[in-house]
């Protein structure tokens, strides 16, 4: 009779945790290199900034203090770093929101103070008053949030005296002033540089979403497909930074003296990356087209894939041709073929004209088509073309392989 034979205790793994121990281990690496990639990305973005704020904020309270007389400056400083961190966006548009952000908060706050005292009730109504009148002169958010912060800063750390009223605002203008100063004429950004930085966390990922779904139609992969729509849904917010840099970029060449020279060069650039940017909302919409053609079980012929790969290659190829200054001929020839890949898919033309296709898309995939199509226009004007040549060609693409 066969001894018993005991369960081997304190021996190696199996091979199947053994793997699984591997996967978490992968995971783990794979996100502290994600996290730190990501925190590079912003200290060469925002470090900038951080100089142009600490020297704002000091060049705004030695002035404030040495040639006004106020032995304690508050809102000099603060008021040129909400300049400085305004940087992002139209800094002339919000330089005057909050002003007249400080303008209301001190006049709120100075005129309701020497009645009602400081404490708890009354801070709260001084910065209700004051955002209420924000908001009945239609101020946007950095009016709204300057007028009731600086009513906070009059409800607690000022005495209530009605007489310190325009000291007050002259240190929050020349506070702004200086903010503005420094971010255009001391300490400028480098235009091209910070549209590089802002554009490439868009378009990368943005790039491998586009492999990725071309990978999971050959696979027929409804996970990997709603993954790559996940992801291209993800790139919002960063398009929103990408819009702001884009607008500080052409505020500085429009104003700081330094960046004069590359207005031109900047032009195209800035242009290039608009159309390249509005050609992923276009990819989104395909992503999620081609998503619901694998939900439904629709057709998925080999030309699609290939499309999007072709059309994601593209981008790459377009990006490196307008960093080298060369012409995009390469780029654009392989977005016309994408559409013509595309054009192949759908089919043939049908003798029946109410059946331009045959049936090798479903009713998802057409659209899809159509999307595809309206991305291939915005990155051949991203090569430099105008909206009727970029439309030609992709119509006359699109029109030779119906009659092929």
């Amino acid at each position: 009779m066969p001894a018993k034979q005991q369960p081997a205790t304190g021996g190696d793994p199996s091979p199947r945790e053994g793997a699984r121990a591997g996967r978490v281990s992968d995971g783990l690496r794979e996100r502290v290199r994600h996290g730190l990639r990501t925190r590079a990305w912003r200290l060469r973005l925002y470090g900038l900034l951080s100089v142009q704020a600490g020297v704002a904020a000091s060049l705004a309270w030695f002035v404030v203090f040495q040639f006004l007389g106020n032995p304690t400056p508050v809102l000099a400083p603060t008021t040129a770093v909400g300049i400085v961190a305004a940087s992002m966006g139209s800094r002339l548009r919000r330089t005057i929101e909050l002003l007249i952000g400080v303008v209301l908060g001190l006049a709120v706050g100075d005129t309701l103070m020497p009645f009602f005292g400081i404490g708890a009730w009354q801070t709260g109504v001084v910065v209700v008053l004051a955002i209420i009148v924000a908001v009945l002169l239609k101020g946007g958010g950095s009016l709204l949030t300057q007028a009731g912060g600086t009513a906070v800063l009059i409800a607690t750390l000022e005495p209530p005296v009605r007489d310190l009223s325009v000291p007050r605002f002259v240190d929050a203008a020349v506070g702004g002033l200086i903010g503005l100063a420094v971010g255009l004429l001391v300490v400028p950004i480098h235009p091209q540089r910070t549209v590089k930085r802002l554009a490439e966390p868009v378009l990368d990922p943005a790039i491998a979403a586009m492999h990725d779904l071309a990978t999971a139609l050959r696979l027929r992969d409804l996970d990997g497909a709603q993954r790559s729509l996940g992801a291209l849904r993800g790139l919002g917010s960063r398009l929103t930074v990408l819009d702001e840099g884009l607008g500080a970029a052409q505020e500085v060449v429009r104003l700081a003296p330094l960046r004069w020279r590359e207005r031109p060069s900047l032009a195209f650039y800035t242009d290039a990356v608009r159309h390249m940017e509005r050609s992923l909302y276009a990819w989104r919409a395909i992503a999620r087209r081609l998503t619901r053609v694998l939900r439904d079980g629709e057709p998925v012929p080999e030309e699609l894939p290939a499309a999007i790969d072709l059309l994601a290659d593209s981008v790459q190829m377009l990006r490196c041709a307008i960093r080298a200054r060369a012409e995009p001929q390469q780029a654009r020839q392989q977005i016309l073929t994408a559409v013509e890949l595309v054009g192949k898919a759908q089919g043939p033309a049908a003798s029946d004209p109410t059946r331009p296709h045959t049936h090798r898309l479903g009713y998802s995939g057409m659209i899809a088509a159509g999307d595809f199509r309206t991305s291939a226009h915005d990155l051949l004007m991203a090569s430099g073309l105008n909206a009727d040549e970029a439309a030609a060609l992709v119509r006359r693409t699109a029109d030779r392989d119906e009659w092929d």
